[in-house]
């Protein structure tokens, strides 16, 4: 038996060890929260601090520069948190004109009208950004103010320096972003400022814009050479202290400078997209509307990466148009258009058929050399050159188009005619060339189209080697049928 002493002692124990244990618990729960997001209960009791290295983190194991750059994995998943509404912002006239000659002032202003259409009544082009350096620059920011439009919302971009916030204070403009670069590749070897001077630096300029009423928008450039967990999420868990503080919104744009993200599931930090965006989430308290994601197509993924970014939390992606940009270019703002309405089974009222007077306008008034391969809005991207395509288009545009094109960009499919056309090619650019429908279209069984093949066989047995042009088949159309032909061509008319 125990003796009473030992019964005593027993219970001592038992009691401090459950007080111990209630302690700890409660110590726990602090760290626990019901999140507004899952509707759970979720544990993170870790606040990442600056790491101020004496040394900048360069990842070469990574980014080796003398090779290939390496996708290395953790198998770490995170889940997807598609926000409720999702918008395109534009850096034409920002980003967009790094790579180029520079628009006009007037060139902008149209331009500026066009996204506007585009992005019909419900701002789904949300906002553009202007440079404020030149006098032209700010010529056409003023123009286009000028117009009334609540949407896209004009902003500026500028550098982290006083003299810069200078140039937007008085300006009339609600936003403006802030360049911050944050990879030690810039605040070591460009800046040659430490992480904790850097930070200090940057938090200074945004709090000039927030006492001046403007809301701030941090452009992360670098983030996926960045140290992701030393210096990102400390200094974007500083600008939601500041957004806190002031109650005024502070958005966080997501910049891939180099293109090295990558959309894959279970890619390591800092390289992937879905890991960049769950984390300034997660990990620095950033809400959906305030994250933006900026790519750019050095590896070709600029349009998957910002479809990643909205699917796992950026309210916003950051587009140019024709993806015109520094070396590859961004990622092209019609590319967007249509992954928008992919994702969200709508256009929801974006006017898609603005996008080929857009290209057409930038082609023309700025002699700009489209490639003609360019999804959406190439010379060539829905034309068929093949005789076996040409016969599928003939019965059905379904077979080889990827969608009605003519109705959403007023461009229906084409036929280019060349030595592999055979007669379904020549009718068929007949048909779409004079837009015949219905009983009105010729057919590849017409004799006068055997006339027309004769001629073009004829051309590439001596030697031809270009495709037959618009220009020539309009011509022996009306040799080969002019009774055809002076039917159609006044329909056409």
């Amino acid at each position: 038996m125990t003796s009473a002493p030992e019964t005593f002692l027993l219970y001592m124990r038992t009691k401090t060890c459950s007080l111990l244990f209630c302690k700890q618990e409660e110590q726990n729960m602090k760290n626990i929260a019901l999140s507004n997001k899952s509707n759970l209960l979720e544990q993170d009791p870790y606040q990442y601090t600056l790491q101020d290295v004496e040394k900048p983190e360069l990842f070469r194991e990574l980014f080796p520069y003398a090779e290939v750059p390496k996708i290395a994995y953790n198998y770490r998943k995170v889940p997807m948190n598609m926000p409720e509404k999702i918008y395109i912002t534009d850096t034409t006239f920002r980003d967009g004109q790094q790579s180029r000659a520079p628009y006009t002032t007037q060139q902008m202003v149209e331009i500026y009208k066009m996204l506007h259409r585009l992005g019909g009544p419900k701002g789904i082009i949300r906002q553009t950004e202007f440079f404020v350096y030149s006098h032209k620059d700010r010529e056409a920011l003023e123009q286009c103010m000028a117009l009334g439009y609540k949407f896209p919302e004009i902003t500026t971009w500028i550098r982290a320096t006083k003299s810069d916030f200078a140039l937007v204070r008085n300006i009339g403009i609600k936003e403006t972003g802030i360049l911050v670069s944050c990879s030690d590749y810039h605040i070591f070897n460009k800046m040659g400022l430490t992480r904790q001077q850097a930070m200090d630096k940057y938090l200074g300029i945004v709090k000039d814009a927030i006492d001046a009423g403007l809301r701030p928008r941090c452009h992360f450039e670098d983030i996926t050479r960045a140290d992701f967990y030393g210096f990102v999420v400390p200094f974007a868990t500083a600008l939601m202290r500041l957004s806190e503080d002031s109650g005024i919104p502070v958005k966080i744009r997501a910049c891939d400078t180099m293109g090295y993200g990558v959309p894959f599931a279970g890619v390591a930090l800092p390289r992937s997209v879905s890991g960049i965006i769950y984390g300034l989430q997660h990990h620095a308290g950033v809400p959906c509307e305030m994250l933006e994601w900026h790519g750019h197509n050095d590896f070709y993924k600029g349009v998957v990466n910002a479809s990643t970014a909205w699917l796992y939390g950026a309210q916003a992606v950051n587009c140019s148009l024709l993806g015109i940009g520094e070396r590859t270019g961004n990622v092209p703002l019609e590319a967007m258009v249509f992954e928008y309405a992919q994702l969200r089974g709508t256009l929801d009222g974006m006017d898609s058929r603005v996008i080929t007077e857009i290209a057409d306008y930038i082609s023309r008034e700025t002699h700009y050399e489209l490639p003609p391969m360019t999804p959406f809005v190439g010379k060539n991207f829905n034309v068929t050159k093949a005789g076996i395509h040409a016969d599928g288009l003939l019965k059905d545009p379904e077979i080889y188009n990827i969608f009605d094109t003519e109705a959403l960009l007023d461009r229906p499919p084409l036929v280019a005619v060349s030595n592999v056309s055979g007669l379904a090619g020549i009718a068929c650019w007949i048909n779409n060339y004079y837009r015949l429908a219905g009983e009105n279209t010729v057919s590849k069984k017409d004799p006068f189209i055997s006339k027309m093949k004769e001629w073009i066989d004829k051309q590439y047995d001596e030697g031809r080697i270009t495709v037959i042009s618009d220009e020539e088949m309009v011509h022996l159309f009306e040799e080969c049928a002019p009774e055809v032909f002076a039917k159609v061509a006044r329909s056409k008319v």
